[in-house]
């Protein structure tokens, strides 16, 4: 499986590859960030192939099969990611699989997983949707970026709270939900108002909209949209760069987050304990908390990594006994 020809880097025309802006081949690593729903037999066996076949390369990350599709993330050496891209393209049902390209000076994450799920994406519905069948209508980069304009649209972020808090669309609605699952109760209870007017949903690399905006089809919303390939596509997109994004896109990764808006950048979330504007999330040094929240450089000296007074309290307690 580890033999195939991958010397040539893959052309920049290619459609079904996705660079950033820059295209900096000078950095040794990239993180490649791919999707499709495709229905995979035997997800069991899949996923133990895919694993031998990842770890023979070198790759690193975590990549989710189910059999409404694949779903992954994963970080490599130049070399070790055009050899994953060219053998994905010649499987049979990912022929057509688009790649979004980061680079990168290291791993973006430590090990890697391929693992077998239910859904790519947890709704739990007991009708699921899915978007092979129903979803809303894909829009370009520049499409989006001109119906962010209108005054009629509701922008709505397909993400978690945390998610959004440090960087999003304006205009665009903060959900109060704290996993995917928890959406159809939120849009029941807060967006029945809404079922005349636009719908634009994004989300980080368009898996989740798939899914979401085919759920407001379902409840009876008649114009509804997606961001085709997300947030990350958007901001490598040579014609919009990313303008209307204000903050950064939080990832899954080592990362933590990445930057979009490459024409003006703003900062739009703020420090956990003072409020200062930054957009850096670091975990709580309490084991049993690891709450992850935005912390400036000051307040992470001042509280020592803690989350509060009060973790740092029993972390110190706890030490001692």
């Amino acid at each position: 499986m580890g033999d195939i020809n991958v010397e040539k880097e893959i052309p920049v025309g290619d459609s079904r590859i996705i660079y950033s802006p820059t295209n900096d081949q000078s950095k040794p690593y990239r993180v490649l960030l791919f999707y499709k729903y495709v229905t995979i037999e035997n997800i069991e066996e899949f996923a133990s192939e895919h694993l031998i076949f990842c770890k023979e390369v070198g790759l690193k990350g975590r990549i989710l099969v189910a059999h409404e599709g694949i779903n992954g993330t994963v970080s490599g050496t130049v070399q070790q990611t055009r050899q994953y891209i060219s053998y994905m393209h010649n499987h049979p049902l990912f022929s057509d699989l688009i790649f979004k390209i980061d680079d990168a000076e290291e791993h973006a994450f430590q090990k890697i997983f391929v693992r077998s799920r239910k859904e790519l994406v947890t709704f739990r519905l007991e009708d699921d949707v899915d978007p092979n069948e129903i979803t809303g209508t894909h829009l370009k980069p520049k499409q989006f970026y001109e119906m962010l304009q209108q005054d009629d649209v509701i922008v709505l972020d397909g993400r978690n709270d945390y998610e959004y808090d440090i960087g999003h669309f304006r205009k665009a609605i903060r959900p109060e939900v704290e996993s995917f699952r928890e959406f159809p109760e939120w849009i029941r209870e807060n967006m029945q108002n809404f079922k005349d007017k636009p719908i634009l949903t994004y989300c980080t690399g368009g898996i989740r909209c798939e899914k979401l905006s085919g759920f407001l089809l379902k409840e009876g919303f008649q114009n509804v949209y997606q961001l085709d390939g997300g947030i990350v596509s958007y901001g490598k997109d040579p014609e919009v760069q990313g303008q209307l994004f204000d903050g950064k896109c939080y990832v899954f990764d080592e990362r933590i987050s990445v930057p979009i808006n490459q024409v003006e950048p703003r900062v739009v979330g703020a420090c956990y304990h003072c409020g200062t504007p930054e957009d850096r999330y670091i975990n709580c040094a309490n084991d049993f908390c690891h709450k992850q929240h935005i912390c400036c450089s000051d307040c992470e000296v001042k509280y020592n990594l803690f989350c509060s007074n009060k973790c740092e309290e029993f972390w110190m307690n706890r030490s001692e006994s």
